[in-house]
């Protein structure tokens, strides 16, 4: 068995490195919109009772984040763009979905506000009018649902293939770039140490 690491690994700081360390990034996230898409599902599928609500919220503002962050300007711009979803997907109304998607996230993001739900607080009065008392009530938020889950699965599925398709193609120009560097450039720039899993 031959070693796959090699002797020496340096950093590159080029704005190709960049771009291609951010489609790196994106890949990752879309994979984890799956993962947690795939969570959900089984949650929310599983016939012993009603759904663990905590868990649901969690992995779904997982979901939410990972999936936005997509979309957010990097130092080498946007891995994603709107036109990116059009053309990986079909059906016309994906950019309504994707707009959801970030509100959404915007919803369970929010510093100052309760996802889950809203209380209101009003005042109990009497047969003749008068305040005798504070009411407060409450409206619980629904858990996201299953054909949510599943058309979010279907849109990080999609966007995967066509980053990771970016990623073979940015590998080959940062490769392209550097391949004849002389070992004495190399050699300045600073080493990357790897550890190596058992």
């Amino acid at each position: 068995m031959t070693n796959s690491v090699p002797p020496a690994l340096r950093l590159l700081d080029t704005a190709s490195a960049s771009a291609l360390g951010e489609l790196l990034a994106t890949f990752e996230d879309l994979q984890t919109v799956l993962r947690c898409c795939e969570r959900l599902v089984s949650e929310l599928a599983d016939g012993d009772g009603e759904p663990d609500d905590v868990l649901v919220e969690a992995v779904w503002t997982v979901a939410l984040l990972s999936y936005a962050r997509c979309f957010s300007a990097g130092e080498a711009g946007a891995a994603l763009t709107e036109d990116d979803l059009t053309m990986t997907q079909s059906h016309g109304d994906v950019l309504d979905w994707h707009k959801i998607l970030l509100q959404l996230r915007d919803h369970y993001a929010d510093p100052t506000a309760n996802p889950r739900e809203r209380f209101s607080v009003g005042v109990a009065q009497d047969l003749n009018g008068a305040a005798n008392g504070v009411a407060v009530t409450s409206a619980r938020q629904p858990l996201v649902d299953d054909l949510t889950v599943r058309q979010t699965g279907a849109i990080a599925f999609a966007l995967s293939g066509l980053v990771n398709d970016r990623i073979t193609a940015q590998q080959e120009k940062v490769f392209a770039e550097v391949k004849h560097t002389p070992k004495a450039d190399l050699d300045k720039l600073a080493r990357l140490e790897v550890a190596q899993s058992d």
